[in-house]
């Protein structure tokens, strides 16, 4: 598996679940805010932008996560996020290029 992979599938899961906030709750804000998070994502895996920049996000994204499950105390949908953007955070430390 490469890098570029890696981010789209990332990115996809993300948008994805934007689009179920969005279906399921009726939030526009879930599915503007995947979007929004999906651009840079896209642009690291088009090497337009160096890996740094997915690794901030995602570090942001963890935090966004953390703190709306600590202020709703629902799990869904902080705590699937959280491990899954962890898990992807943590692969691009040992996925190539």
């Amino acid at each position: 598996m490469n890098m570029s992979v890696l981010l789209w599938g990332y990115l996809a899961l993300v948008v994805a679940g934007g689009c179920v906030g969005f279906l399921k709750a009726g939030s526009k804000i879930s599915l503007v805010a995947s979007i929004v998070s999906a651009v840079p994502l896209a642009a690291v895996a088009l090497k337009a932008l160096p890996l740094i920049v997915a690794q901030v996000e995602m570090g942001f994204l963890v935090l966004l996560f953390a703190s709306r499950w600590a202020k709703t105390r629902k799990p869904m949908p902080g705590a699937p996020m959280i491990l899954l953007t962890l898990a992807a955070l943590a692969a691009t430390w040992f996925v190539k290029a």
